[in-house]
C-alpha cells in the first residue's frame, strides 16, 4: 500500500524527500553495509539532488549510484540525466567515482549496453527514485511499450513517446524487486495520472506508474488534486 506524502507547493517537495531518503540510505547501511541507490532524471527531483548534498547523516562511501534510465546521448549533453544528476548531486558530495554507475546509452549498440548495464545491477536496489510522466510512464517505460512484458531482462532499450527517442531502462522486475521505492511529482498536468495510478483499476500496461504503487509518493497540492482526498501532510 503506498505512503502519500502532500505539501502545499512544488518548492516545499524537497524537504520532506530529503528526509526519507537520508533516512532510507541510512538504514540500508546500518542493515546490509552499504546502499545501492537508483536515480531518475525530469525536473522535479533536481531540487532534491540538490539538497540531499547538505544531509549529514550520509555515509556516500558506503553509497553506489545506479539509474533507473537514460537518453542515447553522451554524458555532457543537456538531456543527459547523468549530466543533471552529476551537477545537482554526484559532483558535490564525497562519493568515490568507481560508486557511480552511469547507463551507457549512447553507444552504437544499446542492447549491448543494456546486458552490461543489467550486469552490474544488484539484485534487489535498496532505494529507487521514480517519477511520472503526464502519460503516467516511470523510467522510460512508456504506455503500451513491450518492456512492461518484460520478465527476464532486467534492462533494454526503448524508444521514448519524444525526442530523443532512443533511451535505456530498467523493467518491471526492478522495480518490483526493489526494498523501498519513492516517486516525485508536481503539477497539475501530473494529476490524473498520479490518481489512474494510485486509485484507478491495475492496468500497468496503460498506466506504467502503477508498478510504484506501493512506494512512497511525494505529491505537490496540485498533483494531488485528483485524489479521493488528496491533504496537506508535510
Amino acid at each position: 500500500m503506498s505512503e502519500l506524502i502532500v505539501v502545499a507547493r512544488p518548492a516545499e517537495l524537497a524537504r520532506p524527500a530529503v528526509e526519507w531518503l537520508e533516512l532510507e540510505v541510512s538504514r540500508a547501511i546500518s542493515e546490509r553495509g552499504r546502499c545501492t541507490l537508483a536515480l531518475s532524471g525530469g525536473r522535479t527531483p533536481e531540487p532534491v539532488y540538490r539538497e540531499l548534498t547538505s544531509a549529514s547523516g550520509i555515509d556516500w562511501k558506503r553509497v553506489e549510484i545506479f539509474f533507473s534510465d537514460e537518453r542515447a546521448v553522451a554524458p555532457d549533453h543537456p538531456d543527459s540525466n547523468y549530466r543533471m544528476v552529476r551537477a545537482a548531486l554526484l559532483s558535490r558530495v564525497p562519493i568515490p567515482a568507481g560508486q557511480v554507475h552511469r547507463m551507457e546509452a549512447e553507444r552504437a549498440d544499446r542492447d549491448a549496453a543494456a546486458r552490461d548495464y543489467e550486469r552490474l545491477l544488484p539484485r534487489a536496489l535498496d532505494i529507487l527514485l521514480l517519477g511520472i510522466g503526464p502519460d503516467g510512464h516511470t523510467a522510460s517505460l512508456f504506455p503500451g511499450s513491450a518492456a512492461l512484458d518484460e520478465r527476464q531482462r532486467l534492462v533494454l532499450p526503448v524508444l521514448g513517446a519524444k525526442p530523443p527517442a532512443e533511451r535505456m531502462t530498467i523493467t518491471p522486475p526492478v522495480i518490483e524487486a526493489a526494498r523501498k521505492v519513492a516517486v516525485l511529482a508536481s503539477g497539475e498536468d501530473k494529476a490524473a495520472m498520479v490518481a489512474r495510478a494510485l486509485e484507478g483499476p491495475l492496468a500497468p500496461t496503460a498506466v506504467p506508474a502503477q508498478l510504484a504503487r506501493r512506494g512512497t509518493w511525494f505529491l505537490d497540492q496540485a498533483a494531488a488534486a485528483r485524489l479521493t482526498a488528496p491533504r496537506i501532510t508535510a
